[in-house]
C-alpha cells in the first residue's frame, strides 16, 4: 500500500500511479541464527501479506522501489535485488482487498484502483535485523518479523513470491554478498557458516566452507583481542570495503 498523505489512496481511479503495476518484497533479516522476513498484518480481516507499495507516475522503477523499501524499515542504502514479475491472470484478489479497505474506513467501490488486477515486481532486501524499525503502510495494522520457517498464510501469491525470492537467494549467495547485509560489522567464520546454512537448509562440512570462503577473497581477518582466558576465542571476520553501489539496485 502507498502513505495516507497521498490523494491517490482516496481517489477511486488511481490518479498519479502507474495502472495495474505493483511491488512487493521481501524484505529478510537474520537473528539469533533465524532468518525473518517482514508481514504486514491486517488486524480487522486476519489477513497477511508482504510489504507493496506502487510506482508513481514520474518516477523511475528503482526510486519507487527504493521510497517504499525505506519506508517500512527507515533505512536507505539498503541491499535490493529485483528477481521475478509476478502476472498470472488469477493475482485479482478484490474480495481480499475490499475487506482491508473496508477495516480502514474506506469505501470500497466496485470500480475502485485498489481492486483490480496488478502485475506486480518482487524483490529482496537484505537489511540488518538490529538496524530496522518496521512500519506498516496505511491500510495496515502491523508489520513484524517472521520467521522464514513458521510464516502465516498469505494472501494472493505472496508466499510464491517468498518462495521465488529464497531460490534466487540461494544460487546466488556468494555473488551477492549476503553477510554484508544480513551481518553485524564483525562476525566469526561460524557466525557466517550459520547464516548460510540457514539459507540453504543444509548441514556445511566447517573446513571446505571456511577454505572456500577465503578463497572468494570477500573476508578480512580482524587482529584478535587479548581476554585472558584459558580458550582462545575465534577470530572475527568483516566483509572487505566494497561499494554497495555495486551490490545493489
Amino acid at each position: 500500500m502507498t502513505d495516507s498523505h497521498d490523494p491517490s489512496v482516496n481517489d477511486a481511479s488511481g490518479a498519479g500511479y502507474i495502472p495495474h503495476l505493483a511491488l512487493d518484497f521481501v524484505i529478510i533479516g537474520f537473528h539469533e541464527q533465524e532468518l525473518k522476513i517482514l508481514i504486514l498484518e491486517y488486524e480487522n480481516t486476519g489477513l497477511f501479506a508482504l510489504p507493496g507499495g506502487f510506482v508513481r507516475m514520474n518516477e523511475n522503477l528503482e526510486d519507487a522501489a527504493r521510497r517504499v523499501l525505506s519506508e517500512r524499515t527507515g533505512l536507505t542504502n539498503l541491499y535490493l535485488q529485483q528477481f521475478h514479475t509476478f502476472g498470472s491472470v488469477e493475482r485479482s484478489d478484490p474480495d481480499s482487498m475490499r475487506a482491508i479497505m473496508q477495516g480502514k474506513g474506506l469505501v470500497a467501490e466496485d470500480h475502485h484502483w485498489l481492486l483490480r488486477r496488478f502485475v506486480t515486481v518482487g524483490y529482496y532486501a537484505l537489511v540488518d535485523f538490529t538496524k530496522v524499525s518496521p512500519q506498516p503502510d496505511s491500510m495496515a495494522d502491523r508489520c513484524d518479523w517472521h520467521e522464514y520457517g513458521r510464516l502465516p498464510q498469505l494472501m494472493q501469491d505472496h508466499t510464491e513470491i517468498v518462495q521465488f525470492a529464497m531460490q534466487h537467494l540461494r544460487a546466488n549467495l556468494d555473488q551477492e554478498l549476503v553477510g554484508f547485509s544480513l551481518l553485524g560489522e564483525a562476525f566469526t567464520m561460524q557466525t557466517l557458516q550459520n547464516l548460510y546454512e540457514t539459507i540453504l537448509g543444509e548441514k556445511l562440512n566447517r573446513s571446505s566452507f571456511q577454505r572456500r570462503m577465503l578463497q572468494l577473497d570477500l573476508l578480512e581477518r580482524l587482529e584478535k583481542s587479548y581476554t585472558g582466558k584459558a580458550h582462545k576465542a575465534p577470530y572475527l571476520y568483516r566483509f572487505k570495503k566494497l561499494s554497495i553501489a555495486a551490490t545493489a539496485l
